[in-house]
């Protein structure tokens, strides 16, 4: 009877697969890597990182299964409530670049779905979009402040149809030149050289998209112990994930592969800043002229995509500030100012902190020259620094094995110990040497010196602030 209750191993992967897997993450591939040179890469990538990761993840489940599945927790339970606070605080802060990045993705999406071009939102001066951007930006944070969040079920209708949409792509794209042979599709060499990409600093200082790509899929760690047989139909599970994953992110390049050109997309700064930035309009806008139903599926996409950046942007204000501040363990590192609630029940002077921080990066890009240079900018950005929340995973599957006597997981990814820390160190690594490599951007000192003092600027706030927890208690007393 108890097992009848409990969810079949496919049923996880789907889940798991609508949580990790997005229509941007063929893009980026696609932009950042040279077209289907990027197939080489995700291979590599999900057999030497996704898969130890997803399957590390299921352990950690499994052993805290009743710590609600967060990594604050884990290593809470694993280190010490210090460092559960950084893992928290962690979480936190990648958020403050996360957001800044939403507003201008929504009014990108705005724009495509009014003007239906690309071209009218980057020629508008870049003050005027980063002021409209700070307006939106600050209208939800006055949403989240009070105790307000129409948009949590839009979120999830929005993201239901994006996914929906992202496979849509792939399989209409493929019939495409069955149904409108004239179609216009650019040609591809599958040969092993124009496969293997280049290892060029470029390369290297790119790897943090995939990173970022891939990573999240501890959010269905509450789910290791609901799943029948979790020993087994986890790591299948997984597996099913993994190859799903895979088959998206090939069969989705080869399609966008069909649609445009490598060459055309890195002919230029200003072009490769375009296309990370309209390139995923295009595509939607291009299958509608195969399909000869004009901008339809393009503006679809783009209400969908607006949609989903605007209750992103709310709910990024809102839900990682209370899981950091509604945590008993973290609050005694905290300033008790920033434990205040308004009438609402909002942490009005945490939302002021957002204000601060994510504005200010808002306002420093009012000199990027161009609005498709300031989102692809925010998005090199944000695979910086969204990646490092990753690595809080990593040390707590190295705490757990440290202590494999103390801990009962249900299930283990590895009874190997050494096989076990070698791949929480691998991982650990791969996560952190690509942020730092991400970091630097070819040419473009700008956005290099804003990918190295955002997360030094979070770090430091987040050590200052047990210090003046410190020092406040000490007065009290």
């Amino acid at each position: 009877m108890e097992n009848s209750k409990k969810i079949d191993w496919y049923t996880l992967s789907f889940m798991a697969f609508s949580t990790v897997w997005g229509f941007g993450n063929v893009l980026n591939g696609f932009v950042y890597f040279n077209g289907i040179e990027v197939i080489f890469s995700w291979i590599l990538m999900f057999v030497l990182y996704f898969i130890p990761y997803t399957l590390m993840v299921g352990e950690l489940g499994s052993a805290f299964k009743h710590s609600g599945g967060g990594v604050s927790s884990w290593i809470r339970e694993t280190i010490n409530p210090k460092f559960a606070y950084y893992a928290g605080w962690t979480y936190w802060a990648c958020h403050v670049t996360y957001i800044a990045s939403k507003g201008s993705g929504g009014l990108k999406a705005l724009s495509w779905m009014v003007f239906q071009n690309g071209s009218t939102y980057d020629q508008f001066p870049t003050l005027w979009v980063q002021m409209a951007t700070l307006a939106v930006f600050l209208f939800f944070c006055w949403v989240a402040s009070r105790g307000l969040n129409p948009l949590k079920k839009l979120a999830t209708l929005a993201g239901t149809s994006m996914f929906i949409m992202s496979m849509l792509y792939i399989l209409m794209m493929f019939a495409a030149p069955v149904i409108n042979p004239n179609g216009g599709y650019v040609s591809m060499d599958f040969s092993v050289k124009n496969l293997i990409p280049q290892f060029n600093v470029g390369y290297f200082t790119s790897l943090s998209i995939l990173v970022f790509a891939v990573g999240g899929c501890e959010k269905i760690s509450p789910y290791v112990n609901k799943v029948k047989n979790s020993a087994t139909g986890f790591p299948k599970g997984m597996i099913a994930l993994a190859i799903m994953v895979m088959v998206c992110a090939i069969l989705g390049t080869i399609a966008m592969g069909m649609m445009f050109d490598p060459a055309i997309i890195n002919e230029s700064k200003e072009s490769f800043d375009s296309y990370v930035s309209n390139g995923s309009y295009w595509a939607f806008q291009k299958l509608g002229e195969y399909y000869h139903v004009g901008n339809l599926f393009l503006i679809i996409y783009a209400a969908c995509n607006a949609v989903g950046q605007f209750s992103t942007l709310v709910l990024s204000i809102d839900a990682p500030l209370r899981m950091l501040l509604d945590n008993e363990d973290a609050r005694e590192f905290i300033p008790s100012k920033l434990l205040k609630k308004n009438k609402y029940g909002a942490y009005i002077n945490g939302i002021w902190m957002v204000v601060v921080l994510s504005g200010t990066i808002i306002l420093v890009q009012s000199f990027v020259p161009g609005a498709a240079a300031v989102l692809s900018q925010l998005n090199k950005l944000n695979s910086v620094t969204m990646p490092l929340r990753y690595l809080w995973v990593f040390a707590a599957y190295i705490a757990l094995r440290k202590y494999v006597g103390k801990f009962t997981p249900e299930y283990r990814f590895t009874k190997n110990q050494g096989l076990a820390f070698t791949a929480g160190i691998w991982c650990f690594a791969v996560t952190a040497v690509c942020c730092v490599m991400g970091m630097y951007v070819e040419g473009d000192m700008a956005s290099t010196a804003l990918n190295i003092i955002t997360p030094f600027i979070l770090t430091a706030l987040g050590l200052i602030l047990p210090i003046i927890k410190k020092r406040e208690t000490e007065r009290a007393s």
